[in-house]
C-alpha cells in the first residue's frame, strides 16, 4: 500500500489580508479556478487564499504550484473535507476563517457584508453564513435562481447583473458554506471532527460544537452572496453511516438540531434561545438513539 504524503506551502504576503479563505478541492480544477477568480475579482479586501488539494491528479496541483499568491496544502490521497480544512488551518494568518466550497462563485461585496456584520457584533462568539443562489429549488436558506448547473452553462454576466436585486431577509443560519468564524472560536472547538471523514455530517457537527461552546449567534447574511453549482465534489462520494454517528455522539439527529435548536432558515430576530422540546420530539430522539446503537 502506498504511503500517504502531505505537504503545506505558505508563500503569499498576508500582512494586509483581512480573511483567510479555506477551499478544499478534489480533482475539480475548472470549478476551483472559477471560485478563486471570483474571490480575486469580486472582493472588497485582500484575502489569504488557502487551498487543500486532495490528490490533484486532474492538473490541480500543478496549477496551484504556478500561483504564487495562493497558499496550499496537499495530500497524495483524498483525505476529505475534515482533514483538509484542519490542515489548511495551520497556514491561517488572519483573525477570521472563511470556509467555501470549490464549486462556489462569490458575488461582489460578499466580504464587505461579512465585515460590516462582524464590526456590528463587537465580539467573536458568532457563526455567520453567506446566502447562496442555487439552480435547484426547495431550500429555505438559499435563493432559487438558475445561472447554470455547471461551468459550461454558467451565465456569469447575468448573475453579476441580477444577484443583488433578489430580496431576502437575514436568516437563522445553518452550517453550510460560505461561512465565517473567528480563529479563536475555531480553535476553541477544535476545528472539524475527523471521525466524519470524508465529511458527511461534519457541518452540523461543527455547529453543534459551537452550540456547546455557548455560541448563540448563528446568522445568515443576505447581502453576502455566492452562486453554488451544487455537490460537484461530494456527489461523487459513496454515502456512509455518518447519520448514525451524529446520533450516537449528540443524542439526536442532525435534523432535530437544525430544526429545533438552530431554527434553520427562519427569519433572523436575534441570538438563539434554548429550544422548547415537546414530548414527541424527546421520544423520537430516544428512539433514534436506540436505533443508532445497532448501526
Amino acid at each position: 500500500m502506498a504511503t500517504q504524503e502531505t505537504i503545506a506551502v505558505q508563500r503569499a504576503d498576508c500582512n494586509d489580508c483581512t480573511f483567510s479563505v479555506l477551499i478544499p478541492s478534489w480533482n475539480n480544477l475548472p470549478y476551483l479556478q472559477n471560485c478563486i477568480s471570483s474571490i480575486q475579482k469580486n472582493s472588497s479586501f485582500k484575502h489569504q487564499i488557502i487551498v487543500h488539494v486532495n490528490e490533484g491528479k486532474d492538473g490541480t496541483l500543478d496549477w496551484i504550484k504556478s500561483q504564487p499568491d495562493i497558499d496550499y496544502t496537499w495530500s497524495s490521497k483524498n483525505i476529505g473535507l475534515c482533514y483538509g480544512l484542519n490542515m489548511g488551518r495551520t497556514l491561517v494568518k488572519t483573525p477570521y476563517i472563511v470556509y467555501i466550497n470549490d464549486d462556489m462563485y462569490v458575488c461582489p461585496g460578499w466580504d464587505n457584508a461579512f465585515m460590516d456584520e462582524i464590526k456590528s457584533i463587537g465580539h467573536n462568539s458568532f457563526f455567520l453564513n453567506g446566502t447562496s443562489l442555487e439552480p435547484y429549488p426547495g431550500n429555505s436558506c438559499t435563493i432559487y435562481k438558475d445561472y447554470g448547473t455547471d461551468i459550461q452553462s454558467f451565465n456569469e454576466a447575468a448573475l453579476l447583473k441580477e444577484f443583488n436585486d433578489i430580496e431576502k431577509a437575514d436568516w437563522r443560519s445553518s452550517s453550510w458554506c460560505p461561512n465565517i468564524i473567528s480563529v479563536s472560536t475555531w480553535d476553541a472547538i477544535g476545528g472539524y471532527s475527523v471521525e466524519y471523514s470524508p465529511g458527511f455530517y461534519s457541518d452540523p457537527d461543527f455547529a453543534m460544537k459551537l452550540w456547546h461552546a455557548e455560541v448563540r449567534l448563528f446568522k445568515g447574511i443576505s447581502k453576502s452572496r455566492a452562486y453554488h453549482f451544487g455537490s460537484k465534489s461530494t456527489g461523487r462520494i459513496k454515502k456512509y453511516k455518518a447519520y448514525f454517528l451524529f446520533i450516537r455522539k449528540w443524542g439526536m439527529t442532525a435534523g432535530t438540531f437544525t430544526k429545533h435548536y438552530l431554527r434553520m432558515g427562519q427569519e433572523f430576530t436575534g441570538p438563539l434561545t434554548e429550544p422548547i422540546l415537546t414530548q414527541k420530539i424527546k421520544i423520537k430522539s430516544w428512539w433514534n438513539r436506540l436505533q443508532a446503537t445497532f448501526k
